[in-house]
């Protein structure tokens, strides 16, 4: 089989298993972005997220995750819901609806990596989904499936920005598709103006001191009182600056029952929440993103708004 044969193959294997769309750049060091990750870090938009310093070197080269790594697949799955949460109600983030991506989609990658090895023979390589120091979506970018917006979250023509990001790392060259060159955001700043903390800065960058995603999952300390009247009721991340892009006018709703909600996360009001047990926590976020915050953590985020 040639480059291109195997290449079409692990394509027809990505849609099988459901992803939205997939796309493969070469392995190499990410010259562009050093500078870019660097001056974020410089100047301390990571907030407290102090792993977002470790492995640089990591983060910029897949070649030293995965030994003679020679391609990186990207791959997009999405996860927009056909119901949402009562309208009167504290939000969370839709990402966080049904169980913990995490798990889903990196089993789902290694029926991918079994499909190709089954196929093609000893090819080695790792999964990874939001969970290591890989450049997600610089990589989706050079692999041509979007590019990033201005909220810095990556966008489809065909599909918006209610995606996951993933990648497969593995040692076998490929056919590299076309890296993203254009950015179809053109002069829109609807997001940079809905945002109601103005995390959202210049030239795709957010301070994360500001974000409402950070301030209710990362941030383990109290969240600074500036933000009381800012929130909009988000009391686990939040999709405003989704909500109001207009390419998501294209978001469809996903196939994937793992990612349905209970019917207590759209059914319960703001007093549901307020008197939210830990009994109740663990049912309702079983399996769930949600529990990276930890009870105790979305109790914290419900009396802010509260108060």
């Amino acid at each position: 089989m040639s480059k291109a044969k195997y290449t079409h193959f692990i394509k027809q294997e990505a849609k099988k298993l459901g992803f939205l769309n997939c796309g493969i750049a070469k392995a190499e060091f990410l010259e562009v972005e050093a500078p870019r990750l660097e001056k974020w870090l410089t100047n301390g938009f990571h907030a407290k997220m102090q792993y977002m310093e470790n492995h640089f070197d990591k983060r910029l080269d897949p070649r030293l995750l995965v030994d003679d790594a020679k391609s990186v697949i990207s791959l997009s799955f999405n996860y927009f819901p056909n119901k949402t949460q009562n309208s009167e109600s504290y939000k969370i983030a839709k990402y966080a609806y049904g169980e913990d991506y995490h798990h889903v989609i990196k089993e789902k990658l290694r029926e991918l990596l079994q499909a190709i090895q089954d196929e093609i023979g000893e090819v080695s390589g790792r999964c990874f989904v939001d969970s290591a120091p890989v450049l997600e979506r610089a990589w989706a970018e050079k692999a041509g499936i979007g590019w990033n917006g201005k909220h810095s979250l990556h966008i489809q023509k065909q599909a918006g920005s209610y995606f996951f990001l993933a990648e497969l790392i593995i040692d076998l060259e490929l056919k590299y598709d076309t890296p993203t060159t254009t950015n179809h955001c053109g002069t829109c700043t609807k997001c940079i103006d809905a945002c109601p903390t103005e995390a959202i800065l210049p030239n795709n960058v957010i301070d994360s001191n500001k974000c409402i995603s950070y301030l209710t999952i990362e941030l383990k300390d109290n969240i600074p009182n500036q933000f009381k009247t800012q929130m909009n009721d988000w009391m686990f991340g939040c999709d405003i600056c989704q909500e109001v892009c207009p390419w998501n006018r294209f978001s469809s709703p996903h196939q994937e029952s793992l990612f349905n909600p209970k019917q207590e996360l759209l059914d319960f009001s703001k007093q549901d929440w307020q008197e939210l047990t830990e009994e109740t926590f663990k049912k309702v976020f079983k399996k769930s993103a949600v529990k990276r915050t930890k009870f105790n953590g979305l109790k914290r985020n419900i009396q802010f708004l509260k108060e």
